[in-house]
C-alpha cells in the first residue's frame, strides 16, 4: 500500500480499524496505531440546567466597497452591511444591501437597501435614474413618476439625490 501511495506523495503516517495481523504489519512498516476513539459517557444531571443564551451574531461593520462598474446581469449583495459603489451601475445590474446603497456614480440599474426590512436605510447616489429603487420592500420602479422633489434628479442628474421611503 505504501508502494502505491508514494508516487503520490502521499505520507501515511498511522493506521486505524485494520485485523491484528494487518496492525503488526503495518508496525513493522513504521505506521503508527491509531486506535479508536472512546469519548467517556456525560454524567447525567438531577437538575436540568437553564438553556444557554444565543450568542449574539456580530455582523461586519465595514461597507462593502465596489470600485468598477456594474454591467448588466450582475448583482452585488452586501449581507449585514451598507453597499458602496464607485463606478456606474448600468440597466440591468442590481445592488443590494442590508443597510444604505451609496452610489457615487449614475445608478440606472436596481438598487435595493434594507433588504432584511430596516426602514431606516436609504439609498444614495450622484444621479438617480434607476429601473427600480426599494428600501425594506417598498418599491418604485422606473413605470412610475417619482414625487416632484425628486425632479432634480431627472434633470440630467443636476444635484445629488436621495430616495427614502417617505419620499414616495
Amino acid at each position: 500500500m505504501l508502494a502505491l501511495l508514494r508516487p503520490y506523495r502521499v505520507m501515511p503516517v498511522a493506521v486505524k480499524g485494520g485485523s491484528d495481523e494487518q496492525m503488526e504489519a503495518a508496525r513493522a512498516a513504521g505506521l503508527a496505531p491509531a486506535p479508536e476513539l472512546v469519548l467517556p459517557k456525560e454524567k447525567v444531571q438531577a437538575e436540568p440546567s437553564a438553556p444557554a443564551p444565543a450568542p449574539e451574531v456580530q455582523l461586519p461593520r465595514s461597507a462593502l466597497v465596489i470600485d468598477k462598474p456594474l454591467r448588466s446581469g450582475q448583482q452585488v449583495y452586501a449581507r449585514g452591511r451598507d453597499a458602496v459603489v464607485l463606478a456606474m451601475v448600468n440597466p440591468g445590474a442590481e445592488v443590494i444591501a442590508d443597510g444604505h446603497v451609496h452610489v457615487y456614480a449614475p445608478l440606472r440599474g436596481k438598487a435595493i437597501a434594507g433588504a432584511r426590512g430596516d426602514t431606516d436605510a436609504r439609498i444614495f447616489t450622484l444621479c438617480l435614474e434607476p429601473e427600480l429603487v426599494s428600501i425594506a420592500g417598498v418599491y418604485r420602479t422606473s413605470e412610475t413618476p417619482g414625487p416632484t422633489r425628486c425632479a432634480a434628479s431627472r434633470r440630467r442628474c443636476a444635484r445629488p439625490a436621495t430616495a427614502t421611503r417617505a419620499s414616495w
